[in-house]
């Protein structure tokens, strides 16, 4: 029985892609050795990193005045990372809190400068505010935001105005699903262990006017301009990684860009939505029609002992990884680019099974 994984991340890859990595793993090209033993100041690696990065700037429109940087340290790194490269602008910065991650990256910033909470706290995060009820500060070094958020399955549908401020976006899970203005953006950051390879390796894209400014107790491994510099050269960067993202964002191209990523993304999410809002309350997502995300949905089964059925006899079908983030409990199915139709197809034909059931 194949399995099909759901996980929130590290998340399913392109078969295709996993394949051309198998095949290329212990001889690279012509280069008689495997990429995990290449070393970063070769040609062929510099090469493998330029290469990834040209395919990038060509999938997303990335204008010239932006640097593509391939770091280390994951979601969480970048949290420090942004604020001890752009909070000593102002002193301080916007923050949107719409999610676990976004309030996470405020309380890690709040180390390094004055945090501004756009929106009031809130201990449930099932939408986002209206805009004209934001209280951002045009002083701001940054307004930060998560476009989507794993746990919460909360989901930006457009990008937010700052009025001239630099915004900051973690995209770390719905990076590459749909095309975007990356003009609009001072810095763009995501952990590509979602949507675009295995967890190690964090893109980000800076805008050139944003670097240079750095706190001094920034360290260079998180230092945008050093980075920038060096090509993500500096040190040693997390080369299978970036060998591998570079393969996915190939896979990407080669099956029709951004817009077809777009395409499968509303196909997939809307098929599984569809069920939860036609299901009479026997499923419920706790998000708001207009914030739910194509990514990440969490829904609930009415009680819990169905829904510990649930993934018990998903399981049993080869589909897993459906457990609900431990904060939130309930079901979560995650949607990534490589999570085929097909493959939500079976998910929503088992949810539209294990209801008839059970009701």
């Amino acid at each position: 029985m194949p399995t099909i994984n759901f996980g929130a991340g590290p998340a399913k890859m392109p078969e295709e892609v996993m394949r051309q990595a198998q095949r290329e793993f212990i001889f690279y090209g012509n280069t008689g050795l495997s990429v995990i033993e290449m070393s970063h100041r070769s040609s062929h690696y510099e090469n493998i990193n330029q290469n990834a990065q040209d395919v990038l700037r060509r999938i997303l429109k990335v204008p010239d005045n932006y640097k593509i940087l391939f770091l280390q340290g994951g979601g969480t790194g970048l949290f420090a990372a942004v604020a001890m490269n752009l909070m000593g602008r102002t002193g301080s910065a916007d923050y949107i809190v719409t999610g676990s991650w976004s309030a996470k990256a405020a309380k890690e910033a709040a180390k390094y400068g004055k945090v501004n909470l756009v929106l009031p706290k809130t201990s449930k995060y099932t939408g986002i505010p209206s805009q004209e009820t934001w209280n951002l500060d045009p002083n701001a070094s940054y307004v930060y935001y998560c476009s989507n958020e794993t746990v919460h399955g909360v989901e930006f549908d457009y990008i937010p105005e700052t009025n001239g401020v630099p915004l900051v976006a973690d995209m770390s899970s719905n990076f590459l699903s749909r095309g975007f203005d990356v003009s609009k953006f001072g810095v763009i950051f995501a952990g590509a262990q979602k949507n675009v390879g295995p967890s190690g390796v964090t893109l980000v894209i800076v805008r050139e006017d944003l670097l240079g400014e750095p706190m001094k107790i920034c360290p260079i491994v998180m230092d945008f301009t050093i980075m920038a510099q060096d090509n993500s050269l500096h040190n040693t960067p997390p080369t299978f990684n970036v060998y591998f993202v570079g393969l996915v964002f190939q896979w990407i191209e080669g099956q029709g860009g951004l817009a077809e990523m777009e395409k499968r993304a509303t196909y997939k999410s809307s098929a599984v939505y569809s069920v939860i809002d036609g299901s009479k309350g026997f499923y419920s997502c706790p998000v708001e029609k207009e914030s739910r995300s194509k990514m990440n949905i969490p829904f609930r089964i009415k009680t819990e002992e169905l829904e510990q059925l649930f993934l018990k006899e998903a399981q049993t079908k080869g589909m897993i990884q459906l457990k609900g983030h431990r904060s939130v409990g309930g079901i979560r199915a995650s949607l990534y680019n490589a999570v085929t139709t097909e493959e939500t197809q079976s998910l929503v034909q088992f949810m539209e099974e294990f209801m008839s059931a059970h009701q």
